[in-house]
């Protein structure tokens, strides 16, 4: 791989450059929390360094869905199964480096897109592996994906715990509460100040928090919602 065709990533605030630091110190890095602030972006960049200087073989890159559950709904082989899934890690992949050979490493199974329902029994060595969207996983799916390391692996997961599809508590919440205390192990926490996609999405982000906390300080808010709403959404009957 040609490294000097690779575009070099700077960090652009303090977390960001916390998070590419515990990526090179740990073997295991979570980066928890808002949408925008770069999580996928970067992981997908230090992956890809570490892949062009040789530092591991492959690239391994999960990223659940709550539709993947039902792969064989889905027309195709498997990775086409998942590339929808996996389009934000593909984008970055391919802003850093030249498309063509990013689709050529695919095609090789040096980055190998691996769906979390079908990883266990398997152990990965020499690779860089990415946990995208972690919210969407089980505490037991976590459990399954967090012993599938073997020797020479570099492990980022990410996640934001307020987009998770899963009701209860998701993986990424109970792998971060029972690892936090783990010396291979560091937690990234980022806040919306941290969100350097756009000052519009900071902004949104600002005042749907704002707003969900005034929401909990009402009295009876959800009594008073449900009266307000028909029959239809909140499931009585008109007598």
């Amino acid at each position: 791989m040609n490294k000097k065709r690779i575009r070099p990533v700077e960090p652009k605030n303090k977390k960001q450059k916390e998070f590419l630091n515990a990526i090179a110190e740990l073997p295991v890095v979570f980066a928890v929390g808002s949408a925008g602030s770069g999580k996928t972006f970067l992981a997908a960049s230090q992956a890809y360094h570490y892949l062009s200087f040789e530092f591991v073989d492959r690239i391994v890159i999960v990223r659940p869905a709550i539709a993947t559950e039902d792969l064989g709904y889905l027309p195709g082989d498997m990775k086409e199964k998942l590339d929808p899934y996996l389009l934000p890690l593909m984008d970055a992949f391919n802003d850093l480096s030249n498309p063509k050979m990013v689709q050529d490493l695919v095609h090789e199974g040096t980055i190998e897109v691996a769906a979390l329902a079908f990883m266990r029994g398997r152990t990965f060595n020499n690779a860089f592996i990415i946990l995208d969207e972690a919210q969407n996983t089980t505490p037991d799916q976590m459990k399954m994906f967090l012993t599938r390391f073997g020797e020479n692996v570099k492990v980022v997961i990410t996640g934001d715990p307020t987009q998770s599809d899963i009701s209860g508590e998701n993986g990424l919440q109970w792998a971060v509460k029972k690892l936090k205390h783990c010396k291979s192990v560091a937690v990234i926490q980022y806040e919306n100040k941290d969100v350097v996609r756009s000052a519009l999405v900071r902004d949104i982000l600002h005042h749907l928090e704002k707003n969900d906390k005034n929401s909990n300080d009402l009295p009876n808010s959800e009594e008073n919602t449900a009266r307000d709403l028909p029959s239809f959404i909140t499931g009585t009957i008109d007598s």
